[in-house]
C-alpha cells in the first residue's frame, strides 16, 4: 500500500513537471529595472540617485518593488510590459522590450518605456495631460498592426488614490510607431476608469476603420463599446457581468482573501457570417457567459436596454477556476483560461459541449504560475502569459531574492497535445 502511494505521488509529480514543461519560459524577473537614461535615446526617467533636493516633494522617483507588470503582449518581436500605477514610483506605465536586442543568457531584461518616458511622466503636480498616459493594465495588438489599450488616468494609490484626468482608449499605429487616435471616455459612458482593466479589438484585417473594441468594467459590470468608424462609444449592463459571492474565497501562494471583481475578460470565438460569438466571464466567477458581436454593435439595442436575455450562461468550468484572462485560438477553436486559483492554464475545446468535465489543464506550475495575470495571443497565434504574485505583493511581501515575475509562451497545438482540448 505505501509502495502505491508513493507511486501515485512520483506519478502525479511527474505529470505536473511534463505540463509545466509544456510552455516555454521566457524572461523571468525578481524585480523590474529600467534602463537609465545615459543608456536610451529617449528618456525622461528619473531614479532616486537623480533626484534633487527641491524635488524631494514629490515622490514619483524611481522605485522598484513597487513596479508589478499586469500585462503582456507580443508583436513582431517587441514585448510590451504594462504597469499600473498602483503605488508611487512608477517611472513608465507602458514598457517595451526589444527581443532581438536581449543577449541569449539575459533573463531579466531591462524595461525602455513605450513610446517615451515623457509620454509616460507625471506632472508635479498631477494635472491632467491628455498627451500622456497615467496607467495602463492591459493591451491589445489587433490585425492591422495596431496597439490598443486604456489609459485609466487614475493613480490607485492605496488610501490615497488620484484621479489625474478621464479616462482614455489609445490606438497606436506600431508600423510607425505613431498615435492614431485617443478618444476620451465620456462621463455620460463612467465616472472613472478604474474598472477598464483590459480589452478585445474586433476587426478584419481587409476593413480596419471598421473596427470595434469591447471594455469590460469590472467595478461597474459593464461593457463598453466603441466603434473606431463612428467614433463613439455605448454600454451594455446585465447581471451576469457581477461577481459570484459564492466564489470570493481565494486562496493563492499561501494568501487568503475575498475579492469582488465583476465582468473580467472577453475574447472572441471564430465569425459565422457576419457576427462572432463573444465569450466573458467575471474574475469572481467560475462561470462563463455568451453574447454576439451582432448584439455588442447594436448602438441603437444599447440605448433601449430591451437586451436581457441576448446574454446567456454557458455553464461552470469546475471548482477553483476563477480566471483573470482567457484567449479563443481561432485554429484550434480552444478557449485558454488564466486560472489564478489553481496557478494554472486551462482549456476547453468549443467543439465540445460545456461541461466541467470537458475542460482540462495545460500548464501547471506553483512556483512559475502564481497569478497567471494575463493571456492572449500574437498576429502569429502564439499563446503569451505573464504571472505576476500579485496576491504576494498585496497582502504580504514579496522576496526579491527570488524570481517574482514570468513570462511564457507557447503554440496552441503544442500546448494541448494529449489533452480533453486535442481533438486532432
Amino acid at each position: 500500500m505505501k509502495t502505491t502511494v508513493i507511486f501515485l505521488v512520483l506519478t502525479t509529480t511527474f505529470l505536473q513537471n511534463v505540463l509545466c514543461d509544456e510552455f516555454q519560459k521566457v524572461y523571468q524577473w525578481k524585480q523590474l529595472a529600467h534602463r537609465k537614461q545615459e543608456d536610451t535615446a529617449r528618456s525622461n526617467i528619473v531614479f532616486r540617485e537623480q533626484i534633487q533636493p527641491q524635488q524631494s516633494s514629490f515622490n514619483e522617483s524611481f522605485d522598484s518593488y513597487n513596479n508589478i507588470p499586469m500585462g503582456v503582449t507580443h508583436h513582431k518581436g517587441r514585448l510590451f510590459i504594462t504597469i499600473p500605477r498602483r503605488r508611487p514610483g512608477v517611472p513608465a506605465t507602458l514598457n517595451v522590450i526589444h527581443m532581438d536586442k536581449v543577449a541569449k543568457d539575459e533573463q531579466s531584461p531591462p524595461l525602455d518605456a513605450y513610446p517615451d518616458y515623457i509620454i509616460n511622466q507625471l506632472h508635479n503636480d498631477y494635472k491632467a495631460d491628455p498627451k500622456r498616459i497615467v496607467s495602463v493594465y492591459r493591451s491589445k495588438v489587433d490585425a492591422c498592426d495596431r496597439l490598443w489599450f486604456v489609459d485609466t488616468g487614475m493613480l490607485e494609490y492605496p488610501d490615497n488614490p488620484i484621479r489625474v484626468q478621464r479616462p482614455q482608449l489609445w490606438i497606436i499605429d506600431l508600423s510607425r510607431d505613431r498615435k492614431v487616435r485617443t478618444f476620451e471616455i465620456p462621463e455620460s459612458i463612467v465616472q472613472q476608469g478604474v474598472g477598464m482593466a483590459s480589452l478585445v479589438v474586433d476587426v478584419e484585417i481587409e476593413s480596419c476603420d471598421k473596427a470595434f473594441a469591447y471594455i469590460p468594467d469590472l467595478v461597474q459590470g459593464a461593457i463598453y463599446v466603441y466603434s473606431f468608424e463612428k467614433n463613439r462609444m455605448w454600454s451594455f449592463n446585465h447581471s451576469s457581468f457581477s461577481h459570484n459571492p459564492e466564489r470570493a474565497n481565494f486562496f493563492v501562494a499561501g494568501q487568503r482573501f475575498q475579492w469582488d471583481d465583476g465582468i473580467f475578460s472577453i475574447t472572441l470565438g471564430k465569425r459565422n457570417t457576419t457576427w462572432r460569438p463573444v465569450y466573458y466571464h467575471p474574475m469572481v466567477s467560475t462561470s462563463e457567459f455568451t453574447t454576439s458581436t451582432a448584439t455588442l454593435q447594436n448602438e441603437t439595442l444599447a440605448n433601449e436596454g430591451s437586451y436581457e436575455s441576448h446574454f446567456q450562461s454557458l455553464g461552470e468550468r469546475g471548482p477553483n477556476t476563477q480566471s483573470t484572462m482567457h484567449h479563443h485560438d481561432p485554429e484550434t477553436d480552444v478557449i485558454f483560461y488564466a486560472e489564478v486559483n489553481r496557478n494554472a492554464i486551462g482549456c476547453w475545446n468549443t467543439q465540445n459541449n460545456f461541461t466541467t468535465e470537458n475542460h482540462d489543464i495545460i500548464q501547471l506550475d506553483h512556483k512559475g504560475l502564481i497569478y497567471p495575470t494575463d493571456l492572449n495571443a500574437d498576429v502569429n497565434g502564439t499563446i503569451w502569459v505573464l504571472a505576476n504574485n500579485l496576491p504576494t505583493w498585496i497582502y504580504a511581501r514579496l522576496d526579491v531574492n527570488q524570481f517574482n515575475f514570468h513570462v511564457w509562451r507557447q503554440t496552441p497545438r503544442k500546448a494541448i497535445a494529449g489533452t480533453k482540448c486535442d481533438l486532432y
